[in-house]
């Protein structure tokens, strides 16, 4: 065995440096002068050095987007097809009937279509129906 041939076994620790210590260069690892070089400094971690952020971009967005959920369209049509002449529709008999799912329920539903000739419903609470439908029943009101 001879000194060339041994090898340390542990890895040797890293020098602790601290402060202003040797081997660290004039600036101690804080570059040259700025913001950042000076003792209690504190960037904003939104500053993009300058240029408009995604916070920015996103305050100057046309429009309007409702996070309220529209009503489930139904066609009459279909639900003449299913449900009999004269009966009231609500919420429950859709569900019955699979033109919407239970989950649904809170969003209400809408009743498209074109008016239909001998086709009458009544409809309950949170249906709405559209203007084709309303304005055939208004005009026959009239007469």
């Amino acid at each position: 065995m001879q000194i060339n041939d041994l090898k340390i076994t542990t890895p040797r620790k890293n020098r602790k440096i601290v402060g202003r210590g040797g081997k660290k260069g004039t600036y101690c690892g804080k570059g040259c002068k700025g913001q950042k070089a000076r003792s209690g400094a504190h960037v904003d971690p939104l500053f993009e050095g300058g240029r408009s952020t995604l916070i920015d971009h996103m305050k100057k967005k046309k429009g309007f987007t409702s996070h309220k959920m529209k009503p489930v369209a139904i066609k009459l049509a279909a639900l003449a097809k299913k449900i009999k002449t004269g009966s009231e529709v609500t919420l429950e008999t859709l569900v019955q009937n699979k033109f919407m799912k239970q989950t649904e329920v809170y969003r209400g539903a809408k009743i498209l279509g074109p008016k239909i000739d001998k086709i009458e419903f009544s409809f309950g609470e949170k249906i709405l129906v559209s203007k084709s439908i309303a304005g055939a029943k208004e005009a026959v009101a009239k007469k």
